[in-house]
């Protein structure tokens, strides 16, 4: 069979129904279809009702919803603006002073949301109105706000990690925790950045103001203890062996109502927008699932897999260039898709390669978020710029400008776990010797 011919067939197939505004679900579907009629030689209706009970009869896939509801619910509340006045007066003694709250807030939120999005959106709503009434340079709030936003698909909980863990047949409990320190130094990289800007800007920069007396900063800290004890019982729960994945989502739902209740934020409104919002979410990501899940299957009747396995074997790439033929492909696909819709493209036909290459899928998992993470930032589909967009009124350009120095920021932390993969191995080899 001639791979070159299904493979150009099924990526122009690919390209014309996105390209017609056919829904992400449906073009993986299409081309599944296509592929299984014209190239797999199975009967494409009776694969496509299997495959849809495989994909969603799934325990693990239960965690998805879950956490999503929880962002959804925490989204809802004063949670952003408790972290601003908590953080804020600690961070007036680093060089680039309240610029850094961009960078810690969406680090905390991004660890009891799961969201890219929903992180840069509801730290965004408090402090770039905050900042520019301050007198900082609006490029780089706008540009460090995209950057940290970001952290929400690495640091745990993250919906991207479900959807690739179970896609890849990785564990997802192994994910989170693998996802905490490369998570931490993505947040340093970021705020050595902005201390290294301030420095080299000093004049850009307004006045200090009023220091706040230590008791003070204190008094204000303790407006980060919902947060902090929500992030202790989601990942220290995970951590510590007492539940999995699925049960802290469960437990990270009941923590962010009690949150909202206690804030005076969970009315009978924000209760029913917040699951409404999580059945969509959910149900966006679970349809795209099936169309992947029946794209997977189809190009493994076509054989296209294996047979791009053993090219790669047989021209002896080295990992590291296979992973850098990679990173250039997934970026170039941001520029037209969503993170959940490479992840889901790509796995079927990617994973037999990566294996075959002598590369963990632990490891790689983190590797492909923290790339799709840039995705995030690239024009013109980058939906942490179309949210800084909607926040500012500025034009994607300016935006997209802005946020250039954090995409450099992000290669390099893909470069450093490359080179020293037990940033991502770590923790989770510990947790299995534990």
């Amino acid at each position: 069979m001639d791979y070159t011919i299904i493979t150009i067939t099924l990526l122009l197939a690919l390209f014309v129904l996105l390209g017609g505004g056919v829904w992400v679900a449906l073009s993986l579907l299409g081309v599944g279809i296509i592929g299984m009629e014209l190239f797999g030689g199975a009967p494409a209706g009776s694969i496509l009702a299997s495959t849809s009970w495989a994909s969603s009869a799934s325990w693990t896939l239960t965690a998805l919803p879950l956490f999503i509801w929880m962002g959804e619910i925490l989204y809802r509340t004063r949670l952003s603006e408790d972290m601003f006045n908590g953080l804020a007066p600690w961070m007036r003694g680093l060089p680039g002073r309240l610029l850094h709250v961009n960078v810690f807030g969406c680090g905390l939120f991004a660890a009891v949301s799961g969201s890219s999005a929903a992180t840069a959106a509801t730290i965004g709503r408090i402090s770039l109105p905050e900042l520019k009434s301050r007198g900082y340079p609006e490029s780089i709030a706008m540009g460090s706000l995209a950057g940290a936003g970001t952290l929400g698909l690495l640091i745990p909980p993250s919906i991207m990690m479900i959807v690739y863990g179970v896609a890849a047949q990785v564990s997802i409990s192994r994910l989170f925790i693998a996802g905490i320190l490369p998570g931490l130094l993505l947040l340093a990289i970021f705020s050595g950045y902005l201390m290294l800007w301030s420095a080299c800007n000093r004049s850009k920069l307004p006045d200090e103001g009023e220091r706040l007396p230590f008791m003070e900063k204190l008094r204000r800290a303790k407006l980060l203890i919902p947060v902090l004890g929500l992030i202790i019982a989601v990942i220290g729960s995970i951590y510590g062996g007492i539940a999995t994945a699925t049960e802290a989502a469960a437990v990270g739902v009941v923590g962010a109502l009690l949150i909202a209740l206690c804030s005076g934020a969970l009315t009978r409104e924000t209760f029913m927008a917040s699951l409404m919002g999580a059945v969509s979410t959910s149900c966006m990501i679970f349809f795209i699932l099936l169309g992947a899940a029946y794209l997977t299957s189809a190009m493994s009747f076509t054989g296209l897999p294996s047979a791009l396995a053993d090219w790669i074997i047989a021209k002896q790439l080295s990992p590291y260039l296979l992973l850098l033929a990679l990173t250039l492909f997934f970026i170039a696909l941001g520029c037209f898709l969503d993170g959940i819709s490479i992840i889901l493209l790509t796995t079927a036909v990617i994973l037999p390669a990566v294996q075959a290459a002598g590369i963990d899928l632990l490891w790689f998992g983190i590797f492909v978020i923290l790339v799709v993470e840039m995705a995030q930032i690239t024009p013109p589909v980058g939906f942490n710029l179309f949210v800084i967009q909607n926040l500012t009124g500025r034009n994607l350009g300016a935006v997209a400008r802005a946020s250039f120095p954090f995409f450099l920021l992000l290669v390099l932390a893909a470069i450093l776990i490359t080179l020293f993969p037990q940033i991502v191995l770590g923790l989770p080899e510990a947790m299995r010797g534990a």
